[in-house]
């Protein structure tokens, strides 16, 4: 297997993917999980103008969360067995390696890397850049035509993947709540600070955060190109927001669980590992009778 590949399972370059991505010996299905929250096909749009060559295209809505029942969230996690069904859809099997990408600076392919991971499949690892990093590589990209059938299904065909035993950890409402009265865990948000802080609220019905929360944007995990942080200035930024909670203690959220995942991929590159993810996250905190609320910067 090709170095690049083997020693870096969490961010992978566009040179080591274009290394890699023609090679007959290497199990490998490229994802292209583009999506904008306000318009949830326009992802797919953009697929069929220009993606990777060979990607296969992940719907968030579809394929990245489960059924709605109005206190889950606006992106409740799937079922695992219908998550396992719809990865082996794409074509991905038990050894396959997995990239993933997208227009929006990664979070809707770290949820995809997260959902791997929470099925147990540890072959996963997020395009560095996106499809814009790929283009400025110089890379190739391919248009879609009606002729070349549905999205989202592997050329291949269908695989055997059978979900596994987590690799991650999940915090529920119910843990969440319990650890306003006795903090054991830190929960860190991803939203933008201006939502945490319950301004300019235009996605969920009430602004304002969990009580006691942290803020971390995730997109303060890029660069000016684009790109994840270096590690070690990532673990500088992180430290900072955690204090002297361990990464063991930390509990993800953001808006619906998806920023979140960016948050937490950001934590591995930087090698601070086991955090949790309150998948539900704001939107179904703020679904459950009750729940408090707070607004403003203090926690």
């Amino acid at each position: 297997m090709n170095e690049s590949i083997s020693t870096h399972e969490n961010l992978i370059s566009a040179q080591a993917l274009a290394e890699v991505s023609g090679s007959p010996s290497l199990d490998l299905v490229i994802a292209d999980c583009s999506f904008d929250l306000a318009d949830p096909e326009q992802g797919y749009r953009l697929y069929r103008q220009a993606h990777i060559p060979g990607a296969v295209y992940v719907h968030l809505d579809r394929d990245l969360c489960g059924a709605k029942n109005g206190r889950s969230g606006r992106h409740p996690l799937p079922e695992r067995d219908a998550f396992a069904a719809r990865v082996a859809a794409l074509g991905i099997s038990d050894d396959t390696l997995v990239v993933a990408y997208d227009n929006a600076g990664g979070p809707y392919a770290a949820r995809l890397w997260w959902l791997l991971r929470w099925a147990g499949h540890g072959r996963a690892a997020v395009l560095d850049g996106g499809l814009d990093g790929w283009r400025a590589a110089g890379r190739a990209v391919n248009a879609t035509h009606a002729a070349t059938g549905e999205p989202g299904v592997a050329r291949g065909g269908r695989a055997a993947f059978t979900a596994r035993p987590s690799l991650v950890r999940t915090a529920s409402f119910g843990e969440v709540l319990a650890n306003l009265a006795a903090p054991r865990a830190l929960v860190l948000d991803a939203r933008a600070p201006d939502r945490f802080r319950g301004e300019n609220e235009t996605i969920d019905p009430v602004g304002g955060h969990i009580p006691g929360a942290a803020n971390r944007f995730f997109r303060d995990n890029l660069d000016a190109a684009g790109r994840f942080k270096r590690p070690e200035q990532l673990r500088a930024e992180f430290a900072a927001v955690l204090g002297a909670w361990p990464s063991a203690q930390v509990i993800h959220q953001c808006g619906s669980g998806v920023t979140g995942c960016h948050n937490l991929l950001a934590m591995e590159v930087a090698g601070l590992g086991g955090a949790a993810l309150y998948a539900g996250s704001w939107s179904e905190w703020i679904a459950q009778p009750g729940a408090p609320v707070s607004a403003g910067t203090a926690g």
